[in-house]
């Protein structure tokens, strides 16, 4: 299990996590909250690409600070924007690259690169440079990249926020089908129902902790309480492209 003690974290003089404690045991977990609440620098502290200042994050025995590429291995995160994410040149190498630390050999290693391109549908388009491939075709090649290891928590961070409709839907769809425990973090809250618990992030506090329709409420009622002030929307939290 997922566990936070404590957890603070600032960016130069602006804190953006606040004493965060939390147990995350369900199998489907939402994160809301408006930009800047703290929502993708709490994401990320989850498999350790961001080390908090203070405090503690876990995964049973280990933790992020001493056993970082262990929790990876078991912490699997997708971004926003699968572009930062698509590295290699054709679709089949981005697949393999998350392998190569499992020494797995050549004939396991190429089972699971085949069952995941046949899972996701990307099957006929393994030869193609994935960078070329449909927006939401390339968000199902990072989740693919990123389920090829077989992770126990899949951490999505914004996974459909650069797609239409239909490829929403899509990923959606795809969440729904895993195994892995989800956590989802996401401003598409049509994408929480039928979820176990639902966090509000709030000022990089839990400010609601709950049920998704109660959760919901409760974020509704807090922004439409706040008057929209000018510049209030350009204060967002640094992008995910790179480790530090």
């Amino acid at each position: 299990m997922l566990r936070l003690e404590g957890v603070s974290h600032s960016y130069e003089s602006r804190a953006v996590l606040r004493d965060i404690s939390l147990d995350l045991a369900e199998h489907r977990i939402g994160v809301i909250g408006a930009n800047g609440s703290g929502k993708s620098t709490l994401a990320r502290t989850l498999n350790g690409l961001v080390l908090p200042d203070r405090g503690r994050v876990s995964l049973g025995e280990w933790d992020t600070r001493r056993h970082a590429r262990h929790i990876r291995r078991r912490v699997g995160l997708v971004f926003s924007d699968a572009a930062n994410q698509i590295i290699m040149p054709t679709v089949v190498e981005d697949v393999e690259i998350g392998l190569r630390s499992l020494r797995l050999g050549r004939a396991e290693t190429a089972r699971r690169v085949d069952a995941a391109l046949e899972r996701y549908g990307l099957a006929d388009h393994r030869d193609h440079p994935g960078h070329l491939l449909s927006g939401g075709q390339k968000q199902l090649l990072a989740l693919a990249s990123v389920l090829v290891t077989e992770p126990e928590v899949l951490v999505c961070d914004e996974p459909t926020t650069l797609l239409d409709l239909r490829n929403t839907r899509m990923v959606h769809r795809t969440l729904d089908g895993l195994d892995q425990q989800v956590l989802l973090f996401t401003h598409d809250l049509d994408l929480l129902t039928g979820f176990d618990r639902v966090l509000v992030m709030d000022d990089g506090r839990v400010a609601f902790d709950g049920a998704p329709a109660d959760a919901v409420s409760f974020y509704t009622e807090l922004m439409d309480s706040r008057p929209l002030e000018p510049g209030a929307d350009a204060v967002h939290e640094p992008e995910p492209g790179a480790a530090p």
